[in-house]
């Protein structure tokens, strides 16, 4: 009688658990964020590895269809299709442009974000600058000012062997 009861328990549990997933995952579907980044950059599998298929600008509306990590997937700008995007690209909060506003120009890129999560920004660098002025800071501006083709990546990725694998969060 004891197993019968139990299998019964862990039946409900099973049940209410997906219940609740299945919750979790139509909330996120169907919602819209908007891009919190200069160009959020849509990719074909969820990890920085991934080649860039779609671009989105500041402000635009993203709608999201699921999640998986610190990836959301999202409809593409033509509507044909999707794509993912990271977590750190959006936010839930609505941007608003307004005529003459400065916003789009005050805009993080997604490089920015990432070396300001590091503690890294415009003001850390001129303090430093100002603490260093003899250092010589042409290098760093070279490397700064240089663009890789999703080509060149593409082929760097598969010369180097490179998979997702720990990338992908």
């Amino acid at each position: 009688m004891n197993t019968l009861k139990g299998f019964q328990f862990r039946w409900r549990l099973l049940l209410i658990l997906l219940a609740v997933a299945l919750l979790a995952a139509l909330a996120v579907a169907g919602q819209t964020m908007s891009v919190q980044v200069k160009s959020g950059q849509v990719r074909k599998s969820p990890t920085f590895l991934g080649p860039v298929i779609a671009k989105f600008a500041y402000g635009d509306r993203v709608q999201i269809l699921t999640q998986q990590g610190a990836w959301y997937q999202v409809a593409l700008p033509s509507g044909n299709g999707q794509g993912w995007m990271h977590t750190s690209a959006l936010t839930e909060k609505k941007i608003v442009l307004k005529a003459g506003a400065t916003d789009v120009s005050q805009a993080a890129s997604s490089d920015e974000l990432a070396l300001a999560g590091k503690g890294f920004n415009q003001q850390v660098e001129n303090e430093y600058r100002t603490r260093n002025p003899n250092l010589n800071f042409s290098q760093i501006d070279q490397m700064e000012a240089l663009t890789i083709s999703q080509s060149e990546i593409q082929a760097f990725i598969q010369n180097g062997r490179l998979t997702a694998q720990g990338g992908a969060q």
